[in-house]
């Protein structure tokens, strides 16, 4: 009879363990990253080669087409992640903008202007006059400080690439480190400009340990359209990115879609092969197991039927706003990606 007691006792205490569990309330933040392909305006930057985005350029590049890509940008921003999460990004690196003008068009643009989105941006010297930036929902994070880090290339003092922006602010109580790249493309061949992207992965290294330095437990996100896959030296030796959350150490980085990458998903295609440039990776402290804090549960690509084209030769590849010269009115050459942080309520 008493073990008869005890087992009902057991199984009690069990099944309340497991009501106490479920019902836990967990705080999820999305943050993502999204490559919004060549959104210039359509006034002319002499500072810029801009001149293929003019009116009167190789694109044609009318206000009609910027506002239908402006739309396009904020209506596929507005659904990221929309199977999983209530809103989009709470925060969102981007990347291959014009100015602070055409981010301001996108967050005021219906799809988004709800979410009331707040923007960090500096110019770069980038000769195509791309930047880099970084748009918030100030309902969740609140910015406290934000800069700049310029890769300088002593083998070509003529180099000109993205900055990377470091943006650090608080989300529920908890500090965040954003780093947004853009690392220097594969133009002129993969091995010929390889070079480049070990000295941007360099320099995104120096950034995360001078963080580290001074905090061990900082929590950082590094994201951005790479160029290299998360395969590629770069990534492995510079960054010291792990595929594998056991095999994180202090002095390496969790990178969630190396396993996507070999399994075939990508988040741009050429040439009939995926890409994985586009990659968010964590600190040490976003892997920690533990409740009470910040930690990374999921990692995705946004790779939503809308997003891709559905006919013709690049039928299953992202739909995007050009196609062999002439304007077919799509989103980005790039899926977008995101992550999910939970932590206990």
């Amino acid at each position: 009879m008493r073990r008869i007691l005890l087992t009902l006792v057991s199984v009690f205490l069990m099944s309340q363990m497991s009501v106490a569990q479920s019902d836990k309330k967990l705080l999820t933040v999305s943050v993502g990253f999204y490559n919004l392909e060549n959104l210039f305006d359509t006034i002319n930057d002499p500072n810029t080669n801009d001149e293929e985005f003019l009116p009167g350029g190789k694109n044609h590049w009318t206000s009609e087409r910027y506002f239908k890509k402006v739309d396009n940008m904020a209506y596929a921003i507005s659904r990221i992640g929309d199977n999983l999460m209530p809103l989009p990004p709470m925060i969102l690196g981007i990347s291959e903008i014009e100015n602070r003008i055409v981010v301001e068009d996108v967050v005021k643009n219906d799809n988004l202007k709800k979410y009331n989105y707040q923007i960090v941006h500096y110019d770069s010297p980038d000769r195509r006059g791309v930047d880099v930036g970084l748009i918030y929902n100030p309902s969740y994070f609140t910015v406290t400080s934000s800069a700049v880090h310029r890769l300088d290339y002593s083998s070509d003092t003529s180099f000109r690439t993205r900055d990377q922006l470091v943006v650090t602010g608080t989300i529920y109580g908890e500090t965040l480190h954003i780093i947004v790249c853009h690392w220097p493309s594969r133009r002129g061949g993969e091995a010929r400009s390889r070079p480049l992207r070990n000295a941007a992965a360099d320099l995104s290294r120096h950034i995360i340990d001078s963080l580290l330095t001074l905090d061990a437990n900082a929590k950082i996100i590094m994201m951005g359209d790479l160029n290299d896959d998360p395969n590629d030296v770069s990534l492995l030796e510079r960054v010291n990115a792990k595929s594998e959350r056991t095999d994180v150490d202090l002095k390496s980085m969790y990178n969630p879609y190396y396993n996507m990458y070999k399994k075939g998903d990508g988040s741009l295609a050429y040439r009939d092969a995926w890409n994985n440039f586009d990659q968010i990776m964590v600190s040490p402290a976003l892997v920690k197991d533990g409740s009470s804090s910040f930690t990374i549960k999921s990692a995705k690509i946004y790779n939503a039927n809308f997003l891709t084209n559905t006919k013709g030769q690049y039928r299953g590849y992202p739909f995007r706003t050009f196609s062999y010269g002439s304007f077919i009115g799509g989103y980005s050459d790039h899926y977008p990606v995101y992550i999910l942080l939970v932590k206990e309520k």
